[in-house]
């Protein structure tokens, strides 16, 4: 076997300082767990001052969906996770698609074989299948792991198809280290002889990750806790070759309940979702960072994190054992926290097509509904139900117009607004601080309080009972003839 060909990729791999890497398959929307992979992943090198290397893991071919690598890029970018190596970038030890290393997998296997630690193995899949109970359950038995030089050739040379196994050691132990779940011990004789290349040529996950990891210089691996049965392997793979082990990160899961793990399959929201339901991907990045770590020290109380903040602040030790249940109150809590700090400008700029979406009229200034929206939304979905009546008035009950503490019935109700009309009718101009005067001094005029002249003017032209606003900012928003109008009909829904 040539040595010289691993050796220069050996000679590629870059040396010194943190490298991480976020190795997604291309298989749909990214659900929760995935993102939360990706912000660990990518906050550790920031922290370190490291690196972050994006790679696509596709070689489950039968999963793979049309668009699904797109949707990859554009969800970490929308979450302001940028890479510093990966398939759109280049880098020193692409490609960074795992598809397109198939020749440096079938190599690395070989070397394997040539090794003692793997082996062909020729079984069918009726054979293998003869291995599994009625449940299922049962691992492969080693049938082919002792066949001879002679029996090899025979069925080589016969063109008989095979897969390429790990030969785990028959008996002792093998340690691996966790930097979440400290040492983990388990018996080799409990371990399978997982299957590294398929008979296609293509890697296993298993394999592909580790010959991946490795070449790519990665020196922290963050996955799922699901995989702490697998790293046992791992590390036999790496000892095999000889290679060091990398900082092994395993974050237990994200929960739907105390019982069940978040599932695409159940309805439960992917990132894309989630935006979907009008949460801002700077709150959605927050909260997800905080199921599973937490800050210490000074911190540890503190809700609300920039993605800069985070990157100086993440550190291995805050993550937590124990699953995190994701809450979508509480997402909504920090959503709602977002919505409320933007700038004025930049809520109204992106309020504006929810806004439009329910007030179809142009002649609405957005302008001026978005600031009577802004403290009212958890997100940006609560919108629309708040302000369709200004396009529109929605038929009522008089029963609207009765409130006990602004102490208005049907019958003062229409007086107010039988009052009002000709008042707001002569005003020469129709400015906020114009209907103001004029509805506070008809009050004081009449020697009413004032919620007995604003409450029937704001039901009559909202025809709500709760509208972000009152009685004058409805106004000045509809504009004279519609506020006009609106009033007028009041006046005659409640028999005038």
């Amino acid at each position: 076997m040539d040595m010289k060909w691993f050796d220069e990729l050996e000679a590629r791999i870059p040396k010194g300082g943190v490298r991480t890497r976020f190795a997604p398959s291309p298989t749909g929307y990214m659900h929760v767990g995935n993102l939360r992979t990706a912000l660990y992943t990518w906050l550790i090198a920031r922290h370190s001052g490291g690196k972050f290397l994006l790679r696509i893991e596709d070689t489950d071919q039968e999963r793979l969906v049309e668009g699904a690598t797109q949707v990859i890029y554009d969800t970490l970018r929308k979450c302001g996770l940028d890479w510093d190596e990966g398939p759109d970038v280049g880098g020193p030890v692409g490609p960074y698609i795992q598809t397109e290393r198939r020749d440096l997998y079938a190599r690395y296997a070989g070397l394997l074989v040539e090794k003692g630690h793997a082996y062909r193995c020729f079984c069918d899949k009726e054979r293998l299948a003869s291995l599994h109970g009625a449940d299922g359950l049962g691992g492969y038995d080693g049938h082919c792991r002792e066949l001879s030089q002679e029996e090899i050739g025979q069925k080589l040379a016969a063109g008989v198809p095979y897969v390429i196994r790990q030969k785990i050691p028959a008996g002792g132990q093998t340690t691996f280290s966790d930097a979440v779940f400290g040492d983990i011990t388990v018996e080799n004789s409990t371990l399978d002889d997982q299957v590294l290349l398929k008979s296609d040529g293509l890697p296993t996950y298993n394999f592909a990750n580790v010959i991946d990891d490795h070449l790519m210089g990665i020196t922290h691996v963050v996955r799922g806790s699901e995989y702490l049965s697998s790293s046992p392997k791992y590390n036999l793979l790496y000892e095999a070759f000889g290679w060091e082990v990398p900082t092994y990160i395993h974050c237990s899961p994200v929960m739907r309940d105390q019982h069940n793990k978040m599932s695409k399959r159940h309805g439960d929201p992917s990132y894309e979702d989630l935006l979907e339901q009008g949460f801002l991907s700077e709150a959605v990045v927050n909260y997800v960072t905080l199921l599973g770590w937490s800050p210490r020290g000074e911190y540890a109380e503190r809700e609300f994190f920039s993605l800069k903040e985070l990157s100086e602040l993440f550190d291995i030790g805050g993550i937590s054992k124990s699953p995190a249940i994701f809450d979508l109150d509480k997402l909504k809590y920090f959503n709602a926290n977002y919505l409320r700090a933007l700038p004025a400008e930049a809520f109204c700029a992106g309020a504006a097509p929810y806004l439009r979406r329910a007030i179809q009229n142009p002649a609405i200034d957005l302008s001026l509904v978005a600031p009577l929206v802004q403290p009212r939304c958890d997100t940006w979905l609560d919108i629309a139900p708040q302000v369709d009546f200004l396009d529109a008035l929605p038929e009522y009950s008089n029963a609207l117009y009765c409130h006990k503490k602004m102490k208005t019935n049907e019958e003062n109700s229409k007086e107010a607004l039988e009052q009002v009309l000709p008042v707001l009718e002569g005003l020469s101009a129709w400015t906020y601080d114009a209907i103001h005067d004029a509805l506070i001094g008809l009050a004081q005029s009449l020697e009413l309080k004032n919620g007995r002249i604003m409450w029937p003017v704001r039901t009559a032209v909202s025809g709500k009972a709760v509208t972000p606003g009152g009685a004058v900012e409805l106004c000045h928003i509809l504009g004279r003839e519609e506020s006009l109008r609106r009033i007028r009909q009041g006046i005659a829904q409640l028999g005038g």
